[in-house]
């Protein structure tokens, strides 16, 4: 069964937070602020100013609290087993690597 919710954008753990999200909401497990650019459904790093959106000027700490208008908290199910993989992404990643040269 899938837990409904907002996910971190830093960790990847659930947050606890259902509905809107305001500026002085942070990660529960991490502490990373949750209005922030890097939590927004509308973060993309490959557009201007890393937002799909059409904004006039650039947040330049994307992982900060910002008052950004058109901040919409990124939608996010947290699946079975899917958590544990992104946390430790960067282990896993490597383990993948140094898999692919074992004889």
């Amino acid at each position: 069964m899938a837990e409904a919710g907002l996910l971190c954008w830093s960790c990847g753990r659930p947050t606890g937070i259902e509905g809107k999200v305001t500026r002085s909401d942070s990660c529960p497990q991490c502490l990373a602020d949750l209005r922030c650019c890097r939590g927004c459904r509308h973060f993309d790093p490959t557009r201007r100013f890393q937002c799909r959106e059409v904004v006039e000027t650039n947040v330049t700490n994307k992982e900060k609290n910002n008052f950004c208008d058109f901040f919409q908290m990124r939608d996010a199910v947290k699946r079975p087993g899917g958590i544990s993989a992104s946390l430790d992404s960067k282990e896993v990643h490597k383990k993948k690597f140094d898999d692919l040269f074992k004889e």
